[in-house]
């Protein structure tokens, strides 16, 4: 069976949408999902499933947190081999001066506009760096996510999409977690 990574938009953040792990695990089981595992609160999800596209996966996950936790939350999903691909296509892994710790992969639940990505680009300033690539952006933000260009734009406006971020550290953890499931 395929591996999958979802990622949950916007949970855990100040005290609304407050998702336990142990029950969104249990929530997964009972779409039976397997293999099971969470990583970090802030909703990442690596589990088996039979295969389908991501976004069927995504939208089975979300009507079912919405019906288990009672609130809408955005999922965005990847297979274990987007998610290698997605790390492999990093612009700025190898480029010297790059701190790892400062790269970051925002995920989309489709492919952004043309439009939408200039936009992005136009608001993006030195030393931000930004690569559009289909339904991944890679960021490269030296002063931190809270000191960058784009800290008062919140992404999903800017594409008009639903968008999360996490950390290289995280796409890498997760990435190794889904090697690991078998």
């Amino acid at each position: 069976m395929p591996i999958y990574i979802a990622l949950l938009r916007g949970i855990n953040i100040g005290p609304h949408k407050r998702v336990k792990m142990d029950k969104l695990r249990a929530s997964c089981e009972a779409l039976g999902f397997d293999k099971v595992q969470t990583f970090i609160q802030s909703g990442n999800i690596m589990f088996q499933a039979a295969k389908l596209a991501s976004t069927a996966i995504s939208k089975k996950l979300e009507d079912r947190i919405l019906k288990d936790f009672g609130f809408p939350v955005d999922v965005i999903s990847r297979t274990r081999e987007e998610m290698g691909k997605i790390i492999q296509n990093n612009p700025w892994v190898k480029e010297r001066g790059i701190d790892p710790a400062r790269l970051h992969v925002a995920f989309l639940s489709d492919v952004p506009t043309a439009e939408a990505v200039k936009k992005l680009e136009s608001l993006t300033i030195e030393p931000d760096k930004v690569h559009a690539a289909g339904r991944e952006i890679y960021f490269y933000f030296p002063n931190g996510v809270s000191g960058s260009s784009l800290w008062k734009h919140p992404l999903d406006r800017v594409l008009s999409i639903p968008v999360t971020m996490r950390n290289w550290n995280t796409v890498n953890a997760l990435y190794q977690m889904s090697t690991e499931c078998g």
